[in-house]
């Protein structure tokens, strides 16, 4: 891994190469490092891929990566998706890489361990077995022959429960949903609307919705996203999405040159991604793993993420171009 920090490889390979290779997260303490779509993650931990109320997907990705408080995050909300009557718990999508980073397709954002994909199937009472969990297709929750509307033959008031279950806790920052669902829940919901202003609607995500915790306390390689506003979001920021606006194709001048995308490269990224590609890798048996889900369990002792930094191989300028902004980041 050493060669990544400033080698030939940094150079001439895109990072979402570098970081997609990582297969096991370095051997350090807990660490968001930049922004949700320009970053890393150092001392992942694993979702477990089984537990009695939620089953990891698509295990071949190797995305079920993520901040401590993350996983403790998503292992509590499916014990209360349960309760809630959404199955017998919940199937978890992608979270992060183990070492965070730029994927090689899928997500531009899911970079620092704070974002997870929950699917809108509920975990059935027989478990998935690891083939089943690659191949079942996911179900989306939009009537397809009319526009933005949101299926009442699979929408159910569970369905909005969840959500808004998801949406309640403290250290949850926004959950995203297709604006369809957005705009029924808008106009359904009869509980608490407290929380409705941090679902937020986005393009896609009507297959499974995605949660993003804020900068854990402490963190101070952690970039914040700016706070989400007051109101519950049912209002003209909503009624944009209805428009033609959000749907049009851009426009191209016919005599531009052709452009080929530049790609996102180590360098452009914050310093000390490259000192967490650089780290020793730690251990990753489900066993490790599980001991970080027990109130009892001692961690093995990690490095300090400010002596990873501190022993990069070369220090990286902080120059490049930033990433294409998405609409959620």
């Amino acid at each position: 891994m050493t060669a990544f920090a400033g080698g030939v490889a940094a150079e001439t390979k895109p990072a979402k190469e570098l970081f997609g290779a990582a297969k096991r997260p370095s051997q350090s303490a807990a660490a968001p490092i930049g922004s949700y779509a320009k970053g890393c993650m150092a001392g992942a931990v694993a979702l477990a891929t089984d537990g009695v109320t939620w089953q990891a997907m698509r295990l071949s990705r190797n995305r079920r990566w993520g901040h401590p408080e993350l996983i403790a995050l998503l292992e509590r909300f499916s014990v209360d998706a349960a309760a809630l009557g959404w199955g017998s718990g919940i199937l978890v999508g992608d979270i992060s890489q183990p070492r965070g980073g730029p994927m090689l397709f899928g997500h531009a954002s899911h970079q620092i361990g704070l974002d997870a994909d929950v699917w809108f199937t509920p975990k059935p009472a027989t478990p998935l077995s690891p083939q089943q969990r690659e191949d079942m297709p996911f179900t989306s929750m939009l009537d397809k022959s009319k526009f933005l509307t949101v299926d009442s033959r699979r929408w159910s008031d569970t369905h909005a429960r969840v959500v808004m279950q998801a949406a309640s806790y403290p250290q949850v920052e926004r959950v995203f949903v297709n604006p369809a669902i957005k705009k029924k829940l808008c106009d359904t919901w009869r509980g608490d609307r407290s929380n409705l202003g941090k679902v937020r609607p986005i393009y896609g995500h009507d297959e499974h919705f995605h949660i993003r915790l804020g900068c854990p306390a402490g963190a101070s390689n952690c970039k914040p996203q700016a706070r989400v506003g007051e109101g519950d979001g049912c209002d003209k920021s909503l009624a944009w999405w209805f428009t033609d606006e959000p749907w049009a194709k851009p426009k191209k001048d016919p005599n531009a040159k052709p452009v080929k995308p530049r790609q996102v490269m180590l360098s452009d990224l914050p310093k000390a991604c490259a000192a967490v590609l650089a780290a020793p890798a730690a251990a990753s048996t489900e066993a490790t793993m599980a001991a970080y889900s027990s109130p009892a369990a001692t961690a093995p002792p990690v490095q300090n993420i400010e002596t990873i930094i501190q022993e990069a191989s070369q220090p990286l300028p902080e120059q490049g171009p930033m990433p294409l902004q998405r609409p959620f980041d």
